[in-house]
């Protein structure tokens, strides 16, 4: 695991060493073992390494035989053995045993589709000397992250937007459509990022870089949906074990110490109990509590470790809040709205006092139909019989005459809606904004947020709504926000977190499961459920209110964030920067201390954008005052 980082001439000019060490110094933390640093007319690759697999040899840059194609790589390619073996019999000669090696064998094999045969999860920048040829890669979904930028005819690139603009702070300039699609979704999706030059490589793509122009394009999908059900219960619970199990157990291969991230959950449960088997030795396990007791999941974490003999480490958390968001936005270059990053920031250094890689159960609510909202938006829709023209009717003609007190207001105009737009919707801070006005008509403009949640809905290789949301949701909320989150937590650390259930073969399999394996009678997960049975984990653990990372937010705003919130949300220079409504903050505000509205999430996600712009975007500008853009966007404000 590591962070990588470079620069690509298209003509003539030079990239100096030095250019590429201020780039990779940005991202220590992801790779604080080893820096690789190489230069050779106009092109400069970099890396930070984190040691897993051959540690001693594992050096990047790493070269194929005669140096004519180099590449730096972040990540883990599980069926290197394999793939070495292969290339080996056809003559290519290796000089270390990493899994990076089998990269550059494989381009000079394949070309640009040797991506097609990697199992895992990556980044990589690849260059070829003798066509003049970079290519990026980012695996097929997005558990590494890539950015890049194209400036003055150089191609830059990195794992965090952290490495561009070390060497380029001119390239901050934001990007308002990215910054309204945090506030409607708590995280900017690809290809935006928080800066307008500046762009992620979607997941399952490829980009060229070639006399100056860029190619993008995409190597891999979600396969078509419901193409399959097993003919019986048992026959479909033994394929699952089978790829289940061996997604777990090619992920156990690391030289260093090994353990999972238990949530005291179905998918962490029984990513655990798989790993329990295909192991010796006892599991290392770790797991993070409140004080609050509903919101401590620890004993059910503890019941998971004591059914297989865990080796199992637990911390209950009484944590600076205030301290600990001052800290984790001044190291997030975009702005990030997902509370359960604060969890998933302190189980995942735990853990890494202990291991260097970590297993964990992410991606099983994606791919099994797990949160509420498909239960809440598909499952009961009773209200379906109203005519569209009817719902048409009252959202043009009678919404917005009814007052705001009215109850149920916000509601009617949701089941009015098609199940499509209701569904979007409900995923977005759309119906907070159309009620409480909290962002400035300056800000959101003609942008429409929704626009491209609703293609992936009409492009999903899917025809029931169950599958066509899991796969809206499996392109945007896995990668921009839950992948990002691991990601970014974990790297801060110096931790690898590996996600078993994104098993790019066992996720195929998945998918073209029909829907009521997912979903069935009302219970969601249904399959995965009855297999985590199959495997040992105690029912009390899978037949629960789900909750995840939990974390008392609520208590939180009302207590030890109260003071920050208030003077932070309600200071002239938070209000004056044009990208919030003063009156929908203030109205936000006092019906979430007087308590007549839990505005948590709500007010989080203001709080974490205004933060941000205070602990990374004012103190970057600040740094570097002499050479970037005027930041803000075209509004009644400015940024500082």
């Amino acid at each position: 695991m590591c962070g990588i980082a470079g620069i690509v001439s298209s003509g003539s000019g030079v990239i100096d060493a030095e250019t590429i060490h201020r780039m990779c110094q940005t991202i220590v933390h992801r790779g604080p073992d080893d820096e690789g640093v190489f230069v050779k007319d106009g092109v400069g690759l970099g890396m930070r390494r984190l040691s897993i697999i051959d540690v001693s040899g594992g050096h990047q840059p790493v070269f194929n035989e005669d140096r004519s194609v180099w590449v730096v790589y972040n990540g883990e390619i599980y069926n290197f053995p394999e793939l070495r073996s292969e290339l080996e019999n056809r003559g290519h000669r290796f000089s270390t045993h990493t899994d990076t090696e089998v990269i550059v064998h494989l381009y000079e094999e394949m070309g640009a589709d040797c991506v097609k045969k990697l199992r895992g999860m990556f980044a990589f920048a690849l260059y070829d000397e003798r066509n003049r040829r970079l290519l990026l890669a980012r695996d097929r979904l997005g558990k590494k992250p890539l950015h890049y930028a194209l400036s003055h005819g150089r191609l830059l690139f990195g794992s965090e937007i952290k490495t561009i603009l070390a060497v380029e702070p001119e390239l901050s300039v934001t990007n308002q459509e990215a910054l309204l699609q945090y506030f409607y979704f708590g995280y900017i999706p690809d290809p935006l990022t928080a800066f307008r030059p500046i762009q992620k490589l979607p997941p399952g793509h490829l980009l060229e870089f070639e006399t100056g122009e860029i190619r993008i394009r995409q190597y891999w999908d979600l396969p078509q949906y419901g193409t399959h059900s097993p003919a019986s219960e048992e026959e479909c619970l033994e394929e699952l074990e089978r790829l289940l199990g061996e997604a777990v157990r090619i992920r156990l291969i690391a030289d260093v110490p090994l353990g999972a991230m238990l949530s005291g959950g179905t998918d962490s449960s029984t990513i655990v109990a798989l790993m329990a088997r295909a192991t010796s030795r006892p599991v290392k396990t770790f797991a993070i509590g409140f004080q609050h007791a509903d919101f401590n999941e620890a004993p059910y974490a503890r019941m998971v470790a004591d059914k297989f003999g865990t080796d199992h480490h637990e911390l209950i958390l009484e944590p600076d809040v205030v301290e600990t968001v001052e800290m984790l936005t001044r190291s997030l270059e975009e702005p990030f709205g997902d509370s359960s990053m604060l969890p998933t920031y302190y189980v995942s250094r735990l853990a890494r006092q202990h291991v260097t890689v970590a297993l964990s159960g992410d991606g099983g609510d994606e791919a099994f139909a797990g949160y509420q909202r498909y239960r809440i938006h598909l499952q009961d829709r009773s209200h379906e019989w109203i005519p569209h023209w009817a719902g048409r009717l009252y959202r043009e003609q009678i919404h917005h005459r009814l007052p705001y007190s009215v109850p149920g207001r916000s509601l009617a105009y949701s089941i009015s809606l098609p199940w499509q737009d209701r569904y979007t919707e409900g995923v977005s801070f759309q119906p907070f904004q159309r009620e409480m006005a909290l962002l400035s008509d300056e800000f959101v403009g003609s942008f429409e947020p929704l626009k491209s949640f609703r293609s992936y809905l009409d492009s999903a290789p899917a025809t029931d709504p169950l599958s066509r949301v899991l796969y809206l949701d499996s392109k945007t909320y896995l990668p921009g926000d839950i992948l990002t989150k691991v990601d970014r937590m974990s790297m801060l650390t110096s931790l690898e977190a590996r996600v078993p259930m994104l098993d790019h073969v066992f996720l195929e399999w998945v998918t073209g499961l029909t829907p009521e394996w997912k979903m069935r009678n009302g219970s969601q997960k249904y399959i995965l459920r009855k297999l985590a049975e199959r495997v040992g984990v105690p029912r009390e653990v899978l037949y629960r209110s789900k909750q995840g990372f939990a974390l008392p937010l609520g208590h939180w705003m009302r207590h030890e964030l109260k003071d920050m919130i208030l003077t932070v949300m309600l200071e002239p220079r938070t209000l004056q920067r044009g990208y919030f409504n003063p009156v929908g903050v203030r109205r936000l505000l006092d019906e979430h201390f007087q308590g007549r509205r839990d505005h948590s999430a709500r007010i989080w996600r203001l709080l974490m954008f205004e933060s941000w712009q205070r602990n990374f975007l004012q103190v970057f500008r600040t740094a570097d005052s002499s050479s970037i853009h005027d930041y803000a966007p075209a509004l009644h404000g400015t940024i500082g």
